[in-house]
């Protein structure tokens, strides 16, 4: 299940509980036989951690949260209400608060004019806030009124930055990236729902 990233904090928790409560047959046919998960998009809440709280302990799958751009394309690309440590810390207080098991999810777009060395410390910052699970695609503009596309970035360098944060050093769990990936990217979701389970057998939850 993906949620619209402009909901509140309340409304996501009363469509996930709607969702995934145990009274529903169809919900636990879904995630037993046909292997659904709640992967939930959410926005920065204004940096609000009670609202951050509150989600993460909803007993997600996924917790998901797109920082978008690069901190230094911040103000050119983002709404003037968001920056980039705000989104850190919401994905770094979502990994403190949910139930064990629960992956932590972000997505950037690439092609904006970010310089490579910005890609790579932008990743390293984002793995040391305990996110999972990074997905890397490129920008297409919307319309003409919207920022125009700086650069086409080759499936060579997408490759790269895969490589890069899951076989060298950086360590995530999975990377999804290419021209077409966006947040909600479908391939490699059931590796992905692998993962959770496995996390969830060796550490169960202890919440009531």
């Amino acid at each position: 299940m993906k949620l619209l990233a402009k909901c509140s904090s309340e409304q996501i928790a009363m469509i996930v509980d709607m969702v995934t409560q145990e009274q529903s047959q169809f919900v636990n046919i879904c995630y037993e036989s046909l292997g659904y998960s709640c992967d939930v998009v959410v926005p920065d809440f204004r940096g609000d951690g009670r609202c951050v709280e509150k989600v993460s302990k909803l007993g997600l799958d996924v917790f998901a949260h797109n920082i978008e751009t690069f901190e230094e394309l911040q103000s050119s690309v983002r709404d003037h209400r968001a920056n980039f440590k705000q989104s850190l810390d919401v994905l770094r207080m979502a990994k403190d608060h949910a139930h064990a098991g629960t992956l932590t999810k972000t997505y950037v777009m690439l092609g904006c004019g970010e310089t490579p060395d910005q890609v790579v410390k932008t990743m390293e910052k984002v793995r040391a806030a305990g996110v999972d699970v990074m997905t890397f695609g490129q920008y297409m503009r919307p319309s003409k009124r919207h920022m125009p596309v700086a650069e086409y970035v080759t499936p060579k360098a997408f490759e790269r930055y895969q490589l890069l944060g899951m076989e060298m050093i950086l360590g995530f769990m999975y990377i999804a990236s290419g021209p077409m990936v966006r947040s909600s990217y479908k391939a490699g979701e059931y590796y992905i729902k692998s993962m959770i389970d496995a996390d969830r057998v060796a550490s169960p939850s202890t919440s009531p």
